[in-house]
């Protein structure tokens, strides 16, 4: 067995550690032998001394294994996504039940925001008496009579990327690649799935804006959940705009609910889109269709047929919520006290959206967090965004701003319109889904 103080050592020098030194470490880290000092400085020699693709495997088996690890026996193929998150980005919310009308079961483990995205947690909290803190037990059973549940993470799922976690955020390295891959394969191979396709978004509303960084991340989660024995993919997509035209925690439950009850309807075309990609490879990984095509023409029956809604009323119902959601959810989400309207001064095209300070826009609205421990007010936000390329006249609508009061509006509309770019000629969106790797 290595210690820390050995393991420290080799990573102060330079030197690759073995996967017995990574598993021996993230074992301390999962029982406490590891101080929050050794994680630390754990943490940053790893930025220093970057681990090799079979070290960086390791260490996310280490985590994984070091809590509890679902075993299922089901009659169709265990599958998830994972989003590296964005403004605007509810299609956790769309695809679970979509993925579950087709014949998949989703045991989504999912969490809250921090920072300028939100958190699928906090868009479902919006649902009244909906629970997302559940044991693996209730967990699994909802998934085997249902098909899909969203929930957070139990203690005893990856006990040291939590310990991890919070080192990252006090010590400067949350984005070292290496930890950020065992950060969120832990918790999702925990889940224990057959396949995965993850989101990994770039532009001006993601995590890693810039396209090779957002690149090279999603080709090291590949390749890391794969050595570890699961199918997976990841899909490079835009996030230069809001994935919904809405952003806030219950304004984007309503954007997924006209995406799953209004096929006719008023829908974002993004989300619709992002839901077919992601769950077209979903379904052709877990063996249900012969390829990404065929399985995204799966989900949109499943969208326009009516059972994707049908799944997620069932699931909604069984975590807590109304039984009657799809078809009142209208009556049962709240809303803002003051909503305020935004509009074009000018004639244009819409040519540029600054998405990261939309997301910041609602966090200070109190949608969001600064602090893991904030309190989030699930009624406030933009809806209604403009997208991009756009042609508006004077006069037209380009989003509105859901709030606690007038002042909050009134700033918040101000600071939307300086995020919200107008331009005299035309223009071109940036491709949706720019690349797929296997």
């Amino acid at each position: 067995m290595t210690g820390p103080r050995d393991t420290l050592g080799r990573l102060r020098r330079g030197e690759v550690l073995s996967p017995e030194a990574l598993t021996d470490f993230a074992d301390g880290l999962a029982e406490g032998t590891v101080s929050d000092a050794q994680a630390g400085a754990f943490a940053m020699g790893i930025c220093h001394a970057p681990l090799t693709p079979e070290g960086r495997a390791a260490l996310t088996r280490a985590m994984r294994d070091g809590g509890d690890v679902l075993q299922w026996d089901l009659p169709g193929p265990v599958v998830d996504k994972h989003s590296t998150g964005g403004v605007g980005d509810c299609v956790s919310l769309v695809l679970a039940p979509a993925l579950a009308a087709c014949g998949a079961y989703v045991p989504m483990i999912s969490g809250r925001g921090l920072g300028h995205t939100g958190g699928t947690l906090d868009k479902l909290s919006s649902i009244p008496g909906f629970r997302t803190e559940m044991q693996t037990d209730e967990l699994q059973s909802i998934v085997s009579r249902v098909g899909c549940a969203i929930v957070g993470a139990t203690g005893d799922i990856a006990p040291a990327d939590r310990r991890l976690y919070g080192v990252r955020d006090v010590t400067g390295t949350v984005e070292s690649l290496d930890l950020i891959v065992a950060s969120i394969l832990s918790k999702k191979l925990a889940e224990g799935p057959e396949a995965l396709v993850l989101d990994v978004k770039t532009g001006s509303g993601a995590f890693m804006a810039n396209p090779t960084a957002a690149r090279a991340l999603a080709q090291a989660l590949v390749e890391t959940a794969q050595a570890n024995g699961v199918m997976t993919s990841a899909i490079l997509t835009d996030m230069s705009q809001p994935a919904a035209t809405s952003a806030g925690n219950a304004l984007e439950v309503i954007a997924a609910m006209e995406a799953l009850t209004e096929p006719n309807g008023r829908r974002s075309t993004r989300l619709i889109a992002l839901t077919k990609a992601l769950g077209g490879e979903a379904l052709a990984l877990g063996g249900l269709v012969s390829d990404a095509n065929d399985g995204a023409a799966r989900i949109a029956a499943a969208l326009t047929s009516g059972a994707a809604a049908e799944v997620f009323g069932r699931m909604v119902a069984a975590q807590g919520g109304p039984n009657d959601f799809p078809d009142r959810w209208r009556d049962r989400l709240p809303a803002a006290p003051v909503v305020a309207e935004l509009r074009a001064d000018r004639p244009g095209v819409v040519g540029r959206i600054d998405t990261r300070a939309l997301g910041e826009i609602v966090v200070d609205l109190g949608g969001g967090r600064r602090r893991e421990d904030d309190r989030i007010d699930v009624t406030v936000g933009i809806s209604h965004i403009a997208q991009l390329g756009a042609v508006v006249t004077e006069g037209q609508p380009l989003a509105r701003v859901h709030a606690a009061d007038s002042d909050d509006a009134a700033e918040a509309a101000e600071r939307v319109a300086h995020a919200i770019v107008m331009k005299g000629g035309a223009v071109t969106s940036p491709t949706l889904v720019q690349e797929t790797l296997r």
